[in-house]
């Protein structure tokens, strides 16, 4: 393809809600809603064999019908497939400090959710499965555009 270029600006992330979504509507009545999602990993040390884990944080933020059914369905601790796109913010704090962040615009969500356990002694016979669950923004009901 010569004269052509190719862009790709993608991110997918499953991972759990670190806190309850905010949820704010603008002027222009569009809904907002902006969360924080963890993600892990975890490899054994080539050295000492020892386990080890790294959790990594990352701003979400979801517009429009999105934003309200993020609102409406999820809270802290929920485990989600999200899909999107990298924006970069730069902003000046009140203190002056230059800041710079990266975030996921959210275009797609899946809520990932398992059994839900009551107690110790009753997960103990409960197999994990995984329900997964698809909005299609398209296909919202019409009480909730």
């Amino acid at each position: 393809m010569k004269g052509q270029s190719m862009n790709l600006n993608k991110a997918e992330l499953i991972g759990n809600l670190v806190a309850n979504p905010i949820i704010k509507a603008l002027p222009s009545g569009q809904s907002v809603a902006t969360f924080r999602m963890a993600t892990s990993y975890s490899w054994r040390d080539a050295k000492s064999k020892e386990k080890k884990e790294n959790t990594e944080y990352h701003p979400i933020i979801a517009w429009g019908k999105l934003g309200n059914i993020v609102g409406k369905y999820l809270k802290k601790g929920d485990k989600v497939y999200i899909d999107g796109r990298l924006h970069n913010r730069n902003w000046e704090a009140k203190d002056g400090t230059k800041i710079k962040e990266s975030e996921i615009v959210a275009q797609n969500l899946i809520m990932l959710g398992g059994a839900k356990k009551k107690t110790d002694q009753e997960t103990q016979n409960v197999n994990d499965e995984i329900v997964v669950e698809e909005i299609d923004v398209n296909k919202v009901p019409a009480d909730e555009k």
